[in-house]
């Protein structure tokens, strides 16, 4: 049944399911009154296998891990925020949290699929054969994963807290965690997703001081303050200073710009590009 798909179907069938857990959530809130959780997981899990076979089939196809144009990063940020989601979401029954991340993978796999720029070239052996960069740049993308989670989180803790003040706890807002839960929650995340992309850096200073005229300055400037952007959020926090809504916002914002950021950081510039076959899906 599978056999012959291309790389872009794969990813396909995954932003379908993604999309179905989206329709499927928005249908049971609306009309039912309640969340399918069960069903809302089956659905992402499903959909993260397909996107995890997807993104293996490129990886062969270019030699490496595949973070060469705008459409793979997408891609693979998506694929970091549902592996986080179904080891943390699941494991901890966070309400509706299944909900916004089949939405953020689904905007996210849909939106690069249905942009052919994006994936106009596929570039092969972007890292040279360095295992260093590779992991380098594997671990800041799975670090924004983390970041994409954060932001959903503190978008359930502003639409918990709006609930609060305005006096309507009541329907589909009775299925989000409550305020200590989802603040607890963005905090780890948060710490998390810091001390991954300090790991990263950590791993690009290994080559990058061994010959700092490969280092692409622009895109190390811009990786330096979304890094340190979260960094001083964490320590706002951890300070008391940065609380509640502030915080919140501060989640959504920086992944906002740290989704901005994969433009200038992104790893495939100067690398040598092949052309992307076809794929009718």
């Amino acid at each position: 049944m599978f056999a012959g798909l291309t790389d872009r179907s794969w990813l396909w069938l995954a932003a379908e399911c993604y999309l179905a857990g989206l329709v499927l959530g928005t249908y049971s809130l609306v009309r039912r009154g309640k969340q399918s959780r069960g069903w809302i997981n089956a659905i992402v899990a499903v959909g993260y296998l397909f996107q995890l076979v997807g993104l293996y089939v490129r990886g062969r196809s270019v030699g490496g891990c595949p973070l060469g144009n705008t459409f793979e990063i997408l891609q693979f940020t998506a694929w970091s925020a549902i592996t986080l989601y179904l080891f943390v979401g699941v494991t901890f029954r966070l309400s509706l949290l299944g909900f916004f991340t089949a939405a953020l993978a689904a905007a996210l796999t849909l939106g690069s699929l249905s942009i052919p720029a994006w994936d106009a070239t596929r570039r092969a052996h972007i890292f040279g054969g360095n295992a260093w960069i590779e992991l380098h740049a594997a671990l800041a993308l799975f670090s924004y994963g983390v970041f994409a989670l954060l932001a959903l989180t503190s978008a359930m803790f502003l639409l918990r807290n709006h609930s609060l003040k305005t006096k309507h706890p009541g329907g589909w807002f009775t299925f989000l965690p409550s305020i200590y839960e989802l603040d607890h929650m963005s905090v780890r995340l948060l710490a998390a997703g810091v001390a991954i992309m300090s790991a990263s850096l950590a791993v690009g200073a290994v080559y990058w001081f061994e010959d700092v005229r490969t280092v692409n300055l622009t895109k190390l400037y811009v990786t330096l303050a979304i890094w340190a952007a979260y960094v001083v959020a964490l320590a706002l926090r951890l300070r008391g200073v940065l609380l509640a809504r502030r915080f919140s916002w501060a989640g959504v914002v920086l992944f906002a710009a740290a989704l901005v950021s994969l433009w200038p950081v992104d790893a495939s510039r100067h690398s040598p590009a092949v052309p992307a076959r076809a794929a009718p899906r």
